[in-house]
């Protein structure tokens, strides 16, 4: 029997109408929760038997998933027509129009495929291109150290009555600048060759070293990485390391899994029941194999430390995020929790419960500085009749043109 295309995003659909945990549905089909995850989102192939079992738990009919090539161009159709809302297709005859006219089918599910594709490259090449500071500095580091060489340069050149003293300090300035200045463009030509290789082959800081390495890991976040490049990375990780540890002693399963059961992803209701911190158990929630949550944690300066994306919410590589995300508002309002439905734009967009909190630490006593880390937790929420909150990634890409937030001109917009 083929498998349509689209048999994970069915079975990830009714599952969430039914309002059943992914947990609960693997633990019921024998499967794990991460293995559901990935076939939720069809990244995994699924065998007959255990398709059939996941239709039993859910009560689908196996027949709506007995489909042949046909059968997948209509759901791909059925997609197209989901991302253009108000479109006025008529869905009740798309197997008809798939019949009778099925060159012009393919060509339109093809488009929305292609679509889809295109977007995706324009964020991540306007955020490689637009939100650098790599590149950005390297040059700096270059131009400074050249303009330093050539005035030092310039002095000894045009000088002819230097003290002896004088003179040796400008020659082993000059020695110091050129050794800068061949560092610097030794780096910046690593990173430019770096640029030709695949997106998600490019690195560009330690924390996307480490976040690509957790990511690989199904954010397990159990044993010690192998092969990040710096120092810089591996002390991340360590740390990173040190604090899941910390937060599976706090909160260790089943009695956490068996909690988020009972009180549901809420937050502050499970910190108080463990008598935890808040931001203890957005980490909990989310850096864990199978999670189908989204994590995003930022310091007092809005900068994202961390960054563990959920399909359909785009996060920007290079900061520069959505103001308007309730994350920034939990940040300006310590210790008080914010929760909203939020909407990503586009044809494409989809609506998200957004869960924010701030904790500040004062690690220098009365006398010190505040330093403040806030938390947003992302979760798939369905359509609804709650007014959901538009946000975007990043203003750069941001297709609304009449956002109060707006920074720039996006350049999906004329």
């Amino acid at each position: 029997m083929p498998m349509q295309t689209l048999t994970g995003t069915r079975l990830r659909e009714r599952r969430q109408a039914l309002g059943l945990r992914q947990s609960d549905l693997a633990e019921r089909a024998g499967i794990s929760g991460s293995y559901l995850n990935l076939i939720e989102h069809n990244r995994r192939r699924i065998a007959p038997d255990l398709l059939a079992r996941l239709a039993g738990v859910l009560g689908l009919d196996m027949a709506a998933f007995e489909g042949s090539a046909a059968g997948a161009l209509v759901e791909e159709l059925r997609a197209a027509a989901a991302g253009v809302p108000g479109g006025g297709a008529e869905l009740d005859r798309v197997e008809d129009f798939a019949g009778r006219f099925p060159g012009w089918a393919a060509t339109l599910a093809a488009l929305h495929s292609r679509a889809e594709g295109l977007g995706r490259a324009v964020e991540a090449l306007n955020d490689r291109m637009s939100h650098d500071p790599h590149l950005s500095a390297s040059l700096h580091e270059v131009l400074s150290a050249v303009s330093s060489v050539r005035s030092t340069a310039a002095i000894l050149a045009d000088t002819e009555d230097i003290e002896p003293e004088w003179r040796e300090r400008f020659h082993r300035n000059l020695h110091e600048d050129s050794e800068r200045l061949a560092a610097g463009a030794e780096a910046l030509v690593a990173y430019l060759d770096a640029g030709g290789q695949a997106e998600e082959q490019v690195i560009a800081s330690p924390q996307e070293e480490v976040e690509a390495w957790a990511a690989a890991e199904d954010w397990a976040l159990e044993t010690a990485p192998e092969g990040l490049a710096s120092g810089a990375a591996r002390a991340l990780a360590a740390a990173m390391l040190a604090r899941a540890r910390a937060d599976r002693m706090a909160l260790p399963d089943p009695a956490f899994s068996q909690a988020v059961q009972e009180l549901g992803p809420d937050p502050a209701a499970l910190a108080a029941r463990f008598g935890v911190e808040v931001l203890a158990v957005f980490r909990r929630l989310t850096l864990r194999p199978g999670a189908a949550a989204g994590l995003v944690i930022c310091d007092g300066s809005g900068t994202l430390t961390l960054r563990k994306p959920l399909a359909g919410f785009a996060l920007p590589r290079f900061g520069a995020a959505c103001p308007l995300w309730p994350l920034f508002t939990a940040l300006a309002r310590p210790v008080t929790p914010i929760e909203a439905v939020i909407e990503t734009p586009g044809p494409q967009g989809r609506r998200f419960r957004a869960r924010a909190f701030c904790l500040p630490r004062h690690p220098g006593g009365f006398r010190g500085p505040e330093l403040r880390e806030a938390a947003m937790l992302i979760l798939p929420e369905p359509p609804g009749a709650e007014t959901a909150l538009p946000v975007g990634s990043t203003c750069r890409i941001c297709p609304r043109a009449d956002c109060a937030a707006r920074r720039e001109p996006s350049i999906l917009t004329v």
